[in-house]
């Protein structure tokens, strides 16, 4: 054996390292040998799951000869970065006589057996191969109509070689909102007899987690947030967006005439909702805002610069949504081009702080849940709301969209200005970023 060879394979042996035994997961890995088709798994993030279900796939392919099995994600990039590169140490590829299809996502394991990696963005490529089993890791974002009309379906379909034999599937994940991932849970606790296939196996990453990493995590997040991330609660989805908000997040503040000042956008929209904040030891005070119906950029602008006309530290720092750079990379002036056209005209300093791409809805959101109230009960975000009244009337009635867990409803003229807000917290504070003593991790980690 060469050394390079010897050199992975020691790598790919030690991706076996112990993990921390725990009653509920001792019990998982036993569960589809005791007859459950279905486990369902909803657990904290960050508390084992994943890789429980990796090695359990890891180990049955290997020991099971000539068989099908699947692990799958949402969407196919999900499922390849959750699950490709473990996999083929967890298997030792190193060793395989077929290499693993670096197109098709396959291992082709020495016994005949194969994992393919599936992402149910396509469900219908699920369709058509008898499966022995698999695991579905954040099933509550693949779509209630793939699991009825694809996966299930699938998972059923009878092989008339083995009449005896029901295909099993882990489905895994951090719940979401009360959708179908709710409905596997409750069935795997109903024992009633037509859901004999169904059991539901549940922790808390807290029982994992050093302390020092969940007291992080509260301070990082809403409380809904943590209760659904860390506890792998199914929390409801509806009513107010920030439903933490409330007087506990008045406060007067005024603009110090010396300190620098921030101002966030979301362009493209009626009423143009742009508000200022200012940053007093990390902690943000919206203490004025710029709404203006049927306007353009230059004149939210030519508003900014008139009303600070006496402001002495004439330096502003620009967020906002990545849209308002349209046009640039075609020599056309964009939204935020024409803002500093005007702050340059009128000695204003500026920086632009955009990200890229656009935040998800989700993180947008829970970056500004965290800072109204995080798990802890701390209160780290402020409104003047004789100052910023739009601001303060969005955080009070902005509302999901119904149906939806996270889309906002687009009727109501607040719901600009706290999107601005958004775009300002997920540069400076974004979602799930917690501090340790040990520096940064995050907290949506498999």
């Amino acid at each position: 054996m060469s050394e390079s060879l010897d050199f992975v394979l020691a790598r790919q042996r030690a991706r076996w390292y112990k993990l921390i035994p725990h009653p509920v997961q001792l019990k998982l890995i036993r569960a589809v040998d005791d007859g459950i088709r279905f486990p369902v798994v909803p657990a904290g993030r960050r508390s084992g799951k994943t890789e429980r279900a990796k090695r359990f796939l890891a180990k049955r392919a290997m020991y099971e000869p000539g068989k099908k099995f699947f692990a799958g994600a949402p969407t196919v990039n999900q499922a390849k970065k959750i699950w490709w590169t473990d996999l083929k140490e967890l298997t030792f590829s190193v060793l395989h006589l077929k290499k693993p299809s670096e197109t098709e996502l396959i291992i082709f394991l020495p016994n005949g057996s194969e994992i393919h990696i599936i992402g149910f963005d396509q469900p219908q490529r699920f369709e058509g191969i008898p499966w022995d089993g698999g695991i579905i890791d954040e099933v509550a974002d693949v779509k209630e109509q793939a699991v009825i009309e694809n996966i299930l379906p699938a998972l059923n379909t009878f092989n008339p070689t083995r009449p005896d034999y029901r295909a099993w599937c882990w489905f895994i994940g951090v719940p979401e909102g009360l959708g179908h991932y709710k409905d596997m849970s409750d069935r795997g606790y109903s024992g009633h007899p037509d859901d004999k296939d169904y059991k539901t196996f549940h922790w808390i990453s807290a029982d994992i987690l050093p302390p020092d990493v969940i007291e992080s995590a509260k301070r990082s997040m809403s409380l809904k947030q943590y209760k659904q991330e860390y506890e792998a609660s199914f929390e409801t989805a509806g009513g107010r967006i920030y439903d933490d908000y409330c007087n506990k997040n008045h406060r007067d503040i005024v603009v110090n005439p010396m300190e620098p000042l921030h101002w966030t956008h979301d362009q493209n929209f009626t009423p143009l909702s742009s508000a200022i904040a200012v940053m007093r030891e990390n902690v943000p005070y919206f203490v004025d805002e710029i709404v203006l119906e049927s306007a353009i950029s230059r004149q939210s602008a030519e508003e900014f610069v008139d009303r600070y006309r006496d402001h002495k530290n004439k330096m502003v720092y620009i967020y906002g949504d990545p849209a308002g750079r349209a046009g640039e990379k075609h020599g056309h002036k964009s939204d935020y081009e024409d803002i500093e056209d005007v702050l340059r005209m009128h000695s204003w300093k500026f920086e632009r702080r955009v990200k890229v791409k656009h935040p998800s809805i989700k993180n947008r959101q829970n970056s500004v849940r965290r800072k109204i109230c995080n798990a802890l009960g701390e209160r780290t975000m402020f409104v003047n709301p004789f100052k910023a009244k739009w601001c303060n009337k969005g955080l009070e009635t902005v509302q999901l969209k119904e149906g939806s867990s996270f889309q906002e409803d687009q009727s109501n003229q607040y719901q600009h200005i706290t999107t601005a807000i958004g775009y300002f917290m997920d540069w400076h504070f974004p979602a799930g970023q917690i501090i340790t003593k040990s520096g940064t991790t995050t907290g949506s980690a498999y």
